[in-house]
C-alpha cells in the first residue's frame, strides 16, 4: 500500500504529490487527512506531510520510494473531509495545496497542555487515623499535616496542598508509594468564554444594566415571520433536504433569535453548528446571547486568543465538548465531528473574503463544506450582498424574509443633510446644525447617541494648499499619513519622516493636513458638549485583549452618553437606549474606483441607521453627505433594499460585473519592473490562446490603484466570463504554464475570483 502525500515545505511554488510506502505497523492506523513525518530529499531530512489518499500501485521507481516514518503524534489529527475541502479551495481559488491546507488547518503544533492535579485519599478513616498517629509519633510533621487534611476532605487540590499546607511533591510521592493516597491528573482545556467577561452573575444569567439585559434564558416569543422562517428550515432539514437559505430581515427583526432556534434544533439532533460573524467586535454580544441558551457548550475562535486557547478550542470541538463555535472567517474550519449547520451573520461584509492565498470567500466555502458533510447554510443580513440575493432570485438559495422588527418598533426616522448647504450657511463644523440640535435634545433626555465615521485617529494626508503637492512615500505609491508628534508614516511599508514645514515642490509654507478621524471627532464632541461622557471605539482603542468587550460593556451599562467609532460600532450591536445615530461622512466611500462602492455605501448607511430605536423609544438617524441625490443615499435613507437592488443590478448587468458575470483578477508583482512588464506580456498572450473558442473578455494588464508597495511593482490582469467554471479551467491552464516556464520564478502571481477590492 502506498500513501499519496502533500509535503509541508516552505517553498510555496512546490506543489506536488509524493508517494511513500506505508509500513505494515501503520496500515491499520493511517487514514486520509493524517499528518505524518516522512524522509525528504537526498539528505532524508524529517519533515511533515499530509495524507491525501492511498493507492495500491506506485507511479515511481519502486527502488526510490521511501517509507513513512510515523504519524505526527504532536499535531492536531485532521479529518479527511477538511483535506477534501482544502483540495476544493485550491481548485476554485488557486494557490498551492500546502497553502490551502495551512488555511484549513491553522493550528498544527500542539501547545503545552494545562493540567489540573488532585490528591485523593485511598484508605479508610480508621486506617488513616492509625497512620496519622504513627507519623506524629515519628515526628514526620509534613506527612501528618497532609494526612490530617485528607481525613477532613478526601479530595484536595494539589495546588492548595503545595502552597497553603507547604507540602512538597516528595512528601506526596512517599504517601502514594505507601498506598495511602493517589495523585491524579486531569487535562483542562482553556475556555475563553467566561461568565464574568459578559457581566453575568454567579447563576450564569446576565444582570440588570449589563449587555445581557433583555437576553435572559427565557422562552423566545417568536413573531409569525420568525416562526415561519424556522419551520421552513426545519421541515427541509428533517427530510434531509440540506440547502442554503438567505434570511433577509430588516435591522432589529430578530435574526439572531431565528439562528438560535435553528441551532437549538440541530444540536438536539446530536450535531454541531458554526456561527460566523464579520469581525471580533461582534463577538461580545453574540456570544453572550448564545451562552444564555447553550451555556458552556459554546466557544469562540478569533485572532485575539492565545495560541494555547485556540488549540484548546480545536480540541474541545473535536472531542465533542462544545456544540457551537462562534468567530470570524477562520472559525469555518472548526473540526466538528458531525457538522449540521453553518450560520453566516451579516453575510454582505467584505471581511468574509480572505486577502491571503487562497483568496477564498467564506460564503462559497461554507456551502462547499456543507455539501460535503450533509449540512445546511443560513446567510443572514439586513442588506444582503448582490451575489446572495441574485442567487436567491435564481432559485439557488431559498429566501426567508423578516419584514418587520421583532417588537414591532418603527424603523428610525432618517434625515439627509446636504453638507454643501451647511457650508453655504457658514457652518464649517463636522457636525451639521440638524445633528447638533438632535444631540442636544437626546442628552437632555438622558438617551444615548452613536456617531459613526469610517476613519480612525489622526491619520490624514499632508498636502500643499498652494500647488496641491501631496507628501508621498518614496517606496510606495501612496500618501504618507499624519500622526501626532509631527510624524508622517506609510501604512504599507512603515517608512517614517518628520512633517515638512515648507512644500518640497513650490517652497510654499501653506502646508496643511486633511484629517477627519475618530480621535478628532471625539475632541470636537467633548468641546461642543462638555458635560457629556464620550467613548471612542476604533482600532487604536481596542488593541488590548478584551478591548472591544470593555468599551461595549461600558456603553451598554450607560456609563457614557456618546459612542464615537468606526465601522465596528454599526454592525449588529443592540443598545436599547440609543435613539440617535449620526453618520458623519456618508459618501466617503461612494466614489472610490470600485464597482462595489454603491453597494458598500448603502449597506453601511442602512446598518448604521438601524442601530437607532431598537428599544421602546423611537429612533432617528442623520446622514451627512455631499451627494444627497445618489440612489445609494436615497434608498438607504428610506431603508428600501428592494429599490436599491433593482437599481444596482441593472448597473452590474450593463457593465458585466459580478454577480451577473464572473471576474478573475491575476495579480502579478516583481521587484524588477522590466521583468514584470515582460512576464505580463507573455501571461496575457498565453491567456488569449488558452481562451480561444471560449467566451472570455481579457482586460489589461494595468497598474492597480497602488502600483508599487515596499519597492515591489504590481500589475493586474482581469478575465471576465459568465461561467465561473470557465474561469477555473483557464486558471488551471495558467498555473501549469507558469510552473513550466522558469522565467516566472522571480515573479509572484496570485489569483483572485470576484475580488472584493480593486487592486
Amino acid at each position: 500500500m502506498f500513501a499519496n502525500i502533500i509535503v509541508d515545505i516552505t517553498h510555496e511554488k512546490l506543489d506536488k504529490i509524493f508517494q511513500y510506502r506505508v509500513p505494515s505497523r501503520l496500515e491499520g492506523e493511517l487514514c486520509t487527512g493524517m499528518e505524518v513525518t516522512v524522509p525528504f530529499g537526498r539528505g532524508n531530512r524529517r519533515i511533515k506531510g499530509y495524507v491525501i489518499g492511498f493507492s495500491e500501485t506506485c507511479d515511481y521507481d519502486l527502488s526510490k520510494v521511501k517509507e513513512i516514518e510515523d504519524i505526527s503524534r504532536k499535531g492536531v489529527a485532521i479529518e479527511g473531509r477538511l483535506v477534501a475541502l482544502a483540495a476544493w479551495m485550491k481548485e476554485n481559488y488557486g494557490g498551492t495545496m500546502i497553502q490551502a491546507l495551512k488555511t484549513v488547518l491553522p493550528i498544527k503544533q500542539k501547545e503545552q497542555e494545562k493540567v489540573k492535579k488532585r490528591i485523593r485519599l485511598l484508605v479508610s478513616e480508621a486506617e488513616g487515623k492509625e497512620k496519622l498517629s504513627y507519623y506524629l509519633e515519628k515526628n514526620q510533621r509534613a506527612r501528618a499535616r497532609l494526612l490530617a487534611a485528607l481525613l477532613d476532605d478526601a479530595v484536595l487540590d494539589y495546588e492548595l496542598v503545595n502552597k497553603k499546607l507547604n507540602i512538597t511533591l516528595s512528601v506526596v510521592r512517599a504517601l502514594e508509594e505507601q498506598g495511602i493516597l493517589a495523585l491524579e491528573s486531569e487535562r483542562v482545556f482553556r475556555n475563553p468564554v467566561h461568565q464574568d467577561m459578559y457581566g453575568n452573575g454567579r447563576d450564569g444569567q446576565p444582570q440588570n444594566g449589563n449587555p445581557g439585559n433583555g437576553h435572559k434564558k427565557e422562552p423566545i416569543q417568536f413573531t409569525d415571520e420568525q416562526r415561519a422562517a424556522v419551520e421552513t428550515f426545519w421541515q427541509d432539514y428533517k427530510e434531509g433536504r440540506y440547502g442554503t437559505y438567505l434570511l433577509h430581515g430588516v435591522t432589529g427583526s430578530g435574526k439572531t433569535e431565528v439562528y438560535i432556534e435553528m441551532i437549538r434544533r440541530v444540536v438536539e439532533e446530536g450535531r454541531q453548528a458554526i456561527v460566523l460573524i464579520p469581525e471580533i467586535a461582534l463577538t461580545f454580544q453574540t456570544v453572550m446571547r448564545f451562552y444564555c441558551c447553550f451555556g458552556e457548550r459554546v466557544s469562540i475562535m478569533h485572532s485575539r486568543l492565545s495560541a494555547g486557547e485556540r488549540y484548546d478550542q480545536m480540541m474541545r470541538a473535536k472531542e465533542g465538548e462544545i456544540d457551537v463555535m462562534i468567530g470570524p472567517r477562520s472559525a469555518l474550519f472548526t473540526p466538528f465531528p458531525d457538522l449540521g449547520l453553518v450560520v453566516i451573520d451579516e453575510e454582505h461584509e467584505n471581511t468574509y473574503k480572505s486577502e491571503q492565498v487562497p483568496r477564498y470567500h467564506a460564503r462559497e466555502t461554507a456551502v462547499a463544506r456543507a455539501n460535503m458533510e450533509c449540512a445546511s447554510v443560513v446567510l443572514g443580513s439586513a442588506t444582503p450582498s448582490l451575489e446572495a440575493m441574485y442567487r436567491a432570485k435564481r432559485g439557488e438559495y431559498r429566501l426567508l424574509e423578516l419584514r418587520q422588527r421583532s417588537m414591532r418598533q418603527e424603523m428610525a426616522k432618517v434625515h439627509v443633510v446636504d453638507l454643501r448647504e451647511e457650508l453655504k450657511n457658514g457652518n464649517r463644523s463636522i457636525l451639521s446644525d440638524k445633528l447638533a440640535e438632535l444631540m442636544e435634545e437626546r442628552l437632555q433626555k438622558k438617551e444615548q447617541i452613536m456617531l459613526f465615521l469610517n476613519r480612525r485617529g489622526y491619520a490624514g494626508f499632508v498636502s500643499c494648499r498652494e500647488c496641491g503637492h501631496v507628501i508621498k512615500c518614496p517606496h510606495c505609491d501612496v500618501s504618507l499619513s499624519s500622526h501626532m508628534g509631527g510624524k508622517l508614516v506609510c501604512h504599507y511599508c512603515g517608512h517614517e519622516k518628520i512633517r515638512p514645514m515648507v512644500c518640497p515642490e513650490c517652497k510654499s509654507r501653506h502646508v496643511g493636513e486633511f484629517r477627519a478621524g475618530t480621535q478628532q471627532i471625539e475632541e470636537i464632541v467633548k468641546t461642543r458638549f462638555p458635560t457629556a461622557k464620550v467613548l471612542r471605539m476604533d482600532m487604536d482603542t481596542t488593541r488590548e485583549k478584551d478591548g472591544h468587550e470593555k468599551i461595549l460593556a461600558a456603553f451598554a451599562n450607560e456609563e457614557a452618553d456618546i459612542l464615537v467609532g468606526t465601522q465596528m460600532i454599526v454592525k449588529g450591536h443592540d443598545f436599547p437606549n440609543v435613539t440617535l445615530v449620526g453618520i458623519l461622512a456618508a459618501d466617503m466611500s461612494l466614489y472610490g474606483n470600485d464597482y462595489r462602492s454603491g453597494e458598500r455605501t448603502f449597506a453601511l448607511l442602512t446598518q448604521a441607521a438601524g442601530r437607532a430605536g431598537r428599544g421602546q423609544k423611537a429612533g432617528e438617524a442623520v446622514i451627512q453627505t455631499y451627494s444627497p441625490e445618489h440612489y445609494a443615499i436615497q434608498t438607504a435613507a428610506r431603508q428600501d433594499y428592494a429599490a436599491f437592488y433593482e437599481e444596482e443590478i441593472r448597473y452590474r448587468e450593463l457593465m458585466g460585473y459580478p454577480p451577473v458575470e464572473n471576474l478573475l483578477a491575476v495579480l502579478v508583482s516583481c521587484e524588477d519592473e522590466a521583468l514584470l512588464e515582460k512576464g505580463c506580456h507573455y501571461l496575457k498572450e498565453y491567456a488569449v490562446n488558452a481562451c480561444k473558442g471560449v467566451k472570455i473578455d481579457i482586460i489589461g494588464p494595468a497598474s492597480p490603484g497602488i502600483g508599487k508597495i515596499n519597492d515591489v511593482f504590481r500589475k493586474v490582469l482581469y478575465l471576465k466570463s459568465e461561467k465561473y467554471d470557465t474561469l477555473v479551467v483557464v486558471k488551471n491552464r495558467l498555473e501549469k504554464y507558469i510552473e513550466l516556464n522558469r522565467g516566472f520564478d522571480k515573479i509572484r502571481i496570485q489569483f483572485d475570483f470576484n475580488p472584493m477590492n480593486v487592486f
